[in-house]
Parts: C-alpha cells; sequence; structure tokens
C-alpha cells in the first residue's frame, strides 16, 4: 500500500506554524526525496484524522478512511503530543516519549491499512498544542475527523474541551465519530436484522435552518449523500415565534410562517437548486413544530451520518458552536458533521 509524502520513518514533515507567527507545531526533521506518484498524492487534498490512541481515535481514523475512498483522495492522520517531564506511560526521556507518540501513529495506520489496503496514507506527527494542531491540519483539509465520547468527554489529548475548541474555531467541517463506530453501522441491517455491508447506506441527515439557509451546509449534505448514493432527509423545526430573513434569488417570506404547510413549501424552495444540482440523490423533507435540537436528535436516530451547521462570526465572548451542534455532539450516536458558515 501506497504511503503518499512521507518522510523519515514514514513520517511526515509536519505542520506549518500557526497565522500568528508561534509555531505551535514543531516540524519534524528530515526529508525525503518523493517519487512521481506521491507528488502527485501530495497535490490531493486529503481527508485529515486527529489520532490519540484512544479507540474512539481509531474508529475516527478508520471512518475518515472510508470517507477518503469515497471521495478518491489521501488520508492524514494526525497525532500531537506535549513533552512532559513524567508522561502518563512514566517515560521521562525526550526521546522515549516521541517513540510511545510514534506507536500511536503506527497503530492506527496498521488498523487503516488491514481494512483499508488501498487508501493513500500520510503520517503526521506534531509536537505541540493539540488545538493548534489540529486546526493546523483543517486548514489543508477536505474535512478533520476527530473521535468523541460526547457527555463522558474525549481521552488523551482529545479532552472535551480541545475537541469542541477544534469545532467551534476550524474553518473546514469537523466530523465527530464514536468509539465503537464500525463500517456495517453505516448500511442498513439485512433483511434478517444483522449488520451487513451489502447492503445500501443509511440515510443522511441534513438539520437545517430556514431562518438562514446556508450553501455550504446542504451542499456538504448533498454531496455526502451523493458519495454514499443515500437518501438525504432534510429536517426542519420551527417555533411561531421564529425569526425569517429573505432567502436565496426571489425567495422570501415578509412574516415566519405560522402553519407547517407554509415552512413546507418554503423548504421545498429553497432546496430546488441543489436538487437540480444533484438529480440523482433521493431527498425526503420533514418540518416540525418544536425545539430544532431535540428534532435533530430524532431524526438522527438510524442515520449514517448526520450534518449541522455552525456560524463562524465572531461573538464578544468569542465564537461557539451553537445550541443546536452542541446538542448533536454530545447526544446523536451516529457521525456528525459540523459544517462552519457565515
Amino acid at each position: 500500500m501506497p504511503a503518499c509524502a512521507q518522510g523519515p520513518d514514514g513520517l511526515g514533515e509536519g505542520l506549518a506554524a500557526t497565522p500568528n507567527g508561534t509555531e505551535a507545531a514543531r516540524r519534524w526533521q528530515g526529508t525525503k526525496e518523493l517519487d512521481p506518484t506521491e507528488e502527485v498524492c501530495d497535490m490531493l487534498v486529503p481527508v485529515v484524522a486527529g489520532i490519540d490512541g484512544s479507540a474512539e481515535s481509531l474508529a475516527a481514523a478508520e471512518w475518515a478512511a472510508r470517507e477518503a475512498v469515497r471521495r478518491e483522495c489521501p488520508l492524514r492522520l494526525v497525532h500531537a503530543w506535549n513533552w512532559s517531564p513524567r508522561s502518563a506511560d512514566g517515560a521521562t526521556d525526550n526521546a522515549a516519549q516521541r517513540h510511545l507518540a510514534r506507536r500511536v501513529l503506527h497503530q492506527a495506520e496498521g488498523r487503516v491499512q488491514g481494512a483499508h489496503p488501498g487508501v493513500r496514507l500520510y503520517e503526521e506527527q506534531v509536537e505541540g498544542p493539540a488545538t493548534a494542531a489540529l486546526l493546523n491540519a483543517a486548514e489543508q483539509a477536505e474535512l478533520l475527523v476527530l473521535g468523541s465520547r460526547g457527555l463522558t468527554g474525549l481521552s488523551g489529548f482529545l479532552v472535551g474541551s480541545v475537541a469542541l475548541g477544534v469545532v467551534a474555531k476550524a474553518t473546514r467541517p469537523v466530523v465527530l465519530v464514536r468509539a465503537g463506530e464500525d463500517q456495517e453501522d453505516e448500511h442498513l441491517p439485512a433483511d434478517d436484522g444483522s449488520t451487513s455491508m451489502r447492503t445500501g447506506y443509511r440515510d443522511v441527515v441534513l438539520g437545517i435552518d430556514l431562518g438562514d439557509p446556508c450553501d455550504e451546509v446542504i451542499e456538504f449534505a448533498f454531496e455526502a449523500a451523493r458519495l454514499r448514493h443515500a437518501r438525504l432527509r432534510v429536517i426542519h423545526a420551527w417555533q411561531p415565534s421564529s425569526p425569517v430573513s429573505l432567502g436565496p434569488g426571489d425567495i422570501g417570506l415578509v412574516r415566519p410562517p405560522q402553519r407547517e404547510g407554509e415552512w413546507e413549501g418554503f423548504l421545498k424552495a429553497v432546496l430546488q437548486i441543489w436538487r437540480d444540482k444533484h438529480p440523482e440523490v433521493d431527498v425526503v423533507e420533514s418540518v416540525s413544530e418544536g425545539k430544532a435540537s431535540t428534532a435533530v436528535i430524532r431524526a438522527a436516530s438510524g442515520a449514517s451520518l448526520l450534518v449541522v451547521g455552525r456560524r463562524t462570526t465572531e461573538r464578544p465572548v468569542g465564537r461557539r458552536i451553537g445550541p443546536v451542534a452542541h446538542a448533536a455532539i454530545h447526544h446523536v450516536s451516529c457521525p456528525v458533521a459540523v459544517v462552519p458558515h457565515d
């Protein structure tokens, strides 16, 4: 299995410094002359997975490998670590800690190669703060994939504050994958109820805010459904006091719709441009009255992927995830894609 753009011992060169000039992720020393195949791999934008050796990060690596295969792009495994006088493993020497860090990557590499021998693979070992390393990696990615334990927190460097910080600040989509997520879980059950990879994919679910429909979020969901040949379920929850801004083009409402039928018509109009762009995607729309977070959690049951949006607008208290995305990443069991938008 070819590995792309690797440095000594199969490791990449490392990540660039952060935009503010501080070197949040130090480069590994050493270079390697690349053959033409590796140069082609290096030109493609990869799917990136953050690795820390935990069960959830290994599940994230395998999910990211499947997504890389679907998108026909490389996979980049990134592991960040900070040297400390005494690590959790008891290693006090910097070189020993580096060796232990390498083992984390090699374990993930073995899992990925065993399940997906054809995927093109990078490895990236980064010394520095995890949040900065992951945000830098996301800048150069189709999407970033992280392991998640939901409300119980994240182990290793993917502690709750780090994962939430990455989701809140990333400029590229971030997908959170639960420990125990297997390839079969993305597919519909067989006729006898057993898991199978021979059946079609489960639905992709998109939670949409008709008060502010966003192109990036909708496009991501349609593309995810197209890649999987899966049905796309688009849901919107409304409340009588929900404000509505003007929609795309000449679509606009002067008052919030107070009846479910009006919301359904508005949703159909908003989605029409993407239906035309992706005629092969089977789209099912659902509108209900109530809290958006509750509707999203309910709709995601049995889905292969949930897609929600997150505003990138800076607030006085800093960037935040938003109540719907926050509820989804803590309470939904399937992988959750959080897509940033203006």
